[in-house]
């Protein structure tokens, strides 16, 4: 017997903790799973430092304003790569424990079969929620735009066409033309960048943020972000 895979839509009438990086594919899955659902919390993991979210290279304060935006809790851990899976399982075994019946991803091209996200949630006993799941790339980016989040480029892989000075740009329809035109999939599915999300429609406030020093690792540049806390008014 086949089984009937749903995951687009499994976040439909569940409590559910979702897996968070803070850039635009979480946070738009998110927002579609909490018109489905109800949210738990949020899952985050760090390196192994626990300085750093191991996805995007975030600090945890900055995770912390964004789920306090959000109004939802966010459970983190620290790892190495070694026990990533035994520490994930952990946090969703808490997450249980908080009322999630789903574990709620951003992925958008996950295999039908073979998939991590499907084995671990099977394995702690929750059910599999990916809102954009086999969604046109394109589609998924413009959705996100005119919903109204704001999001801002921090990663870029500099051998897939991207550029140091595509950091600390924001998504707009005209940038994702202009990335289609050099041959870069506007999603960055293929890590050609990342991105950190400041507001949007879940977001009660938005986040403010201090633009550091870029940084160079190989093929990569970063552009850390620190949460600024400076009271507004005051420059």
């Amino acid at each position: 017997m086949v089984e009937n895979i749903d995951w687009k839509n499994g976040a439909v009438g569940h409590p559910f903790v979702a897996s968070f990086s803070g850039g635009k594919d979480s946070v738009l899955s998110l927002y579609k799973a909490m018109n489905m659902g109800t949210p738990v919390g949020l899952i985050v993991m760090l390196e192994e430092e626990g300085k750093r979210s191991r996805s995007h290279g975030m600090p945890p304060e900055l995770i912390r304003a964004q789920a306090e935006s959000i109004g939802l809790p966010v459970y983190t851990a620290a790892s190495s790569w070694t026990d990533y899976e035994d520490v994930f399982m952990r946090l969703l075994e808490h997450a249980k424990n908080q009322g999630a019946e789903v574990l709620v991803t951003g992925d958008l091209d996950m295999p039908a079969h073979g998939c991590w996200h499907d084995k671990v949630t099977r394995n702690a006993g929750l059910k599999l929620g990916m809102p954009l799941w086999e969604m046109d790339h394109k589609e998924a980016v413009e959705e996100f735009i005119n919903l109204g989040f704001n999001t801002i480029v921090v990663t870029v892989n500099l051998s897939l066409g991207m550029r140091e000075d595509d950091l600390g740009r924001t998504l707009t329809h005209e940038y994702v033309q202009e990335l289609e035109a050099r041959g870069i999939d506007p999603c960055g599915e293929g890590g050609e960048f990342h991105t950190t999300v400041i507001d949007g429609p879940i977001f009660n406030n938005p986040i403010p943020v201090r633009k550091c020093t870029i940084v160079k690792d190989g093929n990569y540049a970063f552009l850390p972000l620190e949460l600024d806390q400076m009271p507004v008014g005051e420059y």
